[in-house]
């Protein structure tokens, strides 16, 4: 019995025993719905499988003692099929004890639903626009970038899980000063010239440039006899030779970024540009509908954007007194394509960004607000933490192309895309997180990627021992499944349908990494303690090995059913962070 079919039996429970007017003055409207009660695993395992705190939050509406409400329920719960013994513990706790059938039941479950197991329904209907990552196309993915197609990944993985429709998004950032830069340092390398003051540096510069060079050779085309214009700084200016590099090479970069994340497992269903926004109309057309609204006005020769109205600390120029639009402008229009797009318009627009746009929330909230729509729930800001990579205890930086980051090929090249994936899924993004490579490269259960995948692998090494021992689980008799060890694991089973829709509604991905773990370990400690397989008899000289180590045909067939009950949640776990379940290690 899964904790939310035994919250439905306490809920339903409670309502029958308030319309009989046993429980005081409670109404029956009062009690609450089974998915807004708590039943959790009591910490102490003597205390039963399950506790709930019903009576604490209804004893004072119902006019009773917290216990005298508790014990009432706990007589009609003892009365429940599946239910073994309840009894009231402390201020008013019940705790509930499974009969070993029911606790077992949990196995047909997850065999019979198999990569459904955990999934649900409760966000269908729903379309969610998820963007992440979107570095500007100047450079190779680096390691917070890195993090966020990791967690952004995962947590579209669940949020599908729970029902639902998804768009995966990348924002190309290909207007503005940028990409000047970016064109001006890859002239400033192909001429062998420093590195402009504002410009980009590191190996992979070097490389773009001459890809560039190489490439318009190809064509016919000596870039670097083209007209160069330096301005009044002595910058490079707009020219016939920058633009021929810009116009090559950030193609090249979004090529190269589409790879990394392919090779990451990241797959987006959108790539959008920022520059269309600009080239379709889009950022004139939304200013207008703000002005309109009377949210846009003129001062100083510029545009304004009446954001404080909105919650903003101030008022934010969408159009500089120059004419050239300022960044919020883009934004404006981005959000609001989001939300109008012919195919898959968003109900939320979730947007994760890095630690050094924390500043960026005010203005987007007011964005969402100006154009009627509800801050927090139809525009979602997620900011993510950074990220520290160590190696011997100390912070490293490896880049061999851009020389003072850690990119997304460099760590996936140190550690492998399951560890790199995993490591960086599996903690809060709202915290700072240390990579070590040494423990990541390790084949040890202090790595928490290998300790998971291994309890699969040690799941499909059982299988192929059953096969040879002719161990057949079809008809098992799960009820056979009665000791402590195999409770713990049943019961850890149970939870994790539950831990995918709080990961799902709290937008915590690490949560399905921490639940694996635990599962992980009370599988391996159970594996330790219960065997499937009989192992060869040795002789009378070691009773415990021919008695406990040696489980009769019966009771090997219900583990073995449980061992692949585990090996099913396990894959359905990694999965959703997008992490391979092997076979062998």
């Amino acid at each position: 019995m899964s904790p939310e079919a035994l919250a439905r039996i306490i809920s339903s429970t409670a309502v029958e025993l308030a319309q009989a007017g046993r429980l005081g003055d409670l109404d029956a409207s009062m009690v609450p719905a089974a998915e807004n009660l708590a039943v959790m695993r009591p910490k102490d395992r003597s205390h039963g499988d399950w506790s709930t705190n019903i009576a604490m939050q209804l004893a004072k509406k119902a006019g009773m003692n917290p216990r005298d409400m508790g014990q009432a329920l706990a007589e009609a719960l003892a009365q429940a099929d599946g239910i073994s013994g309840v009894d009231v513990a402390g201020p008013g706790f019940i705790n509930i004890s499974l009969d070993s059938a029911s606790a077992a039941a949990v196995v047909d479950t997850v065999l019979s639903e198999g990569r459904s197991y955990g999934a649900n329904n409760h966000l269908q209907g729903r379309t969610l626009n998820l963007e992440f990552v979107s570095a500007n196309p100047t450079g190779p993915i680096h390691i917070g970038g890195t993090r966020w197609a990791a967690v952004g990944d995962s947590m579209a993985r669940v949020l599908e899980a729970n029902g639902a429709k998804v768009v995966r998004e990348y924002y190309f950032n290909d207007h503005g000063t940028q990409i000047d830069r970016f064109a001006r340092s890859l002239v400033a390398a192909a001429h062998h010239e420093p590195v402009p003051a504002d410009g980009y540096k590191g190996a992979y510069i070097d490389e773009i440039a001459q890809r560039v060079v190489d490439q318009a050779k190809a064509e016919g085309l000596d870039v670097l006899a083209l007209p160069r214009v330096r301005d009044e700084d002595g910058a490079e200016g707009d020219s016939e030779q920058r633009e021929a590099f810009r116009s090559r090479a950030v193609p090249m970069m979004f090529d190269e970024i589409r790879r990394s994340m392919q090779d990451f497992r990241v797959d987006f269903d959108v790539w959008f540009h920022e520059n269309s926004l600009y080239e379709s109309g889009q950022v004139q057309e939304a200013i207008e509908e703000l002005r309109t609204r009377d949210d846009i006005y003129e001062k100083d020769g510029a545009t304004w954007f009446r954001s404080s109205r909105y919650g903003d600390d101030k008022d934010r120029v969408v159009v500089k007194s120059d004419g050239n639009a300022a960044y919020v402008a883009a934004d404006i229009a981005y959000y609001l394509n989001k939300r109008r797009r012919e195919k898959d318009p968003c109900d939320e627009a979730i947007y994760m960004l890095g630690a050094d746009h924390h500043g960026y929330i005010g203005r987007m909230m007011a964005i969402c607000a100006a154009f009627g729509d509800t801050p927090g729930v139809n525009m979602q800001i997620l900011i993510g933490q950074l990220v520290n990579v160590l190696k011997d205890g100390q912070t490293v930086r490896m880049s061999k192309r851009a020389g003072n980051v850690v990119t997304i090929d460099d760590l996936v090249e140190a550690v492998g895309v399951d560890a790199a994936r995993y490591s960086l899924a599996r903690t809060d993004y709202n915290q700072t997180v240390d990579i070590d490579l040494d423990l990541l490269a390790s084949h040890t259960n202090e790595n928490p990627v290998y300790y998971v995948q291994y309890a699969h692998a040690r799941s499909k090494n059982v299988d192929r021992n059953a096969a040879d021992a002719g161990i057949d689980s079809t008809k098992a008799d799960l009820s056979l499944l009665d000791t402590e060890a195999d409770n713990e694991v049943l019961a850890t089973l149970a939870l994790y349908p539950n831990v995918v829709q709080t990961a799902g509604d709290q937008k915590a991905p690490h949560r399905v990494a921490h639940y694996l773990e635990q599962l992980a370990g009370v599988y391996h400690r159970w594996y330790n303690l219960e065997r499937v397989v009989p192992m060869e008899l040795t002789g009378a000289d070691d009773p415990a090995r021919q008695t406990d180590k040696n489980p009769e045909p019966a009771r090997a067939a219900a583990r073995l059913r449980l061992n692949d009950a585990v090996q099913q949640v396990i894959a359905n776990g990694l999965d959703l962070l997008g992490v391979c379940a092997p076979d062998r290690m």
